[in-house]
């Protein structure tokens, strides 16, 4: 277990710093995502909103499509880029491209610090990361 990974036993804090890195790095990711496709500051707060409507998205679709492996992550990544398209603009492919970006930026910084054994690989808000 590393430092900021909320485990079966870990407090609350624990809990709580977790999420907020992993919502950090979510809404960094989609941000500079929306930032370097759209070529507009959109503000962090679009940003946000969207990484949370993703990740609570990606938590439905999990919990009730569970039992088809490919259909659920298949159907959350659907979601997740229709939310990204009702928020930024550019319609369906500039939404895919901000999508794209934004999983490498969060993998990319994730891989980062799971290195420096500082959190997990996991990002709230972006699907897969």
């Amino acid at each position: 277990m590393t430092l900021l990974q909320a485990g079966g036993d870990a407090a609350l804090a624990d809990s709580v710093l977790a999420f907020v890195v992993n919502l950090v790095i979510g809404v960094g990711a989609i941000h500079l995502g929306a930032m370097l496709v759209v070529d507009v500051d959109t503000g962090y707060t679009r940003a946000a909103i969207t990484a949370l409507a993703g990740a609570l998205v990606w938590a439905l679709v999990v919990f009730f499509v569970p039992g088809i492996p490919v259909l659920a992550p298949l159907l959350g990544l659907v979601v997740w880029v229709t939310l990204i398209n009702w928020q930024y603009p550019g319609g369906w492919v500039t939404a895919a491209a901000i999508g794209v970006v934004a999983w490498l930026v969060a993998v990319g910084l994730l891989w980062l610090l799971a290195t420096a054994g500082l959190v997990g690989f996991e990002a709230l808000g972006v699907p897969g990361a």
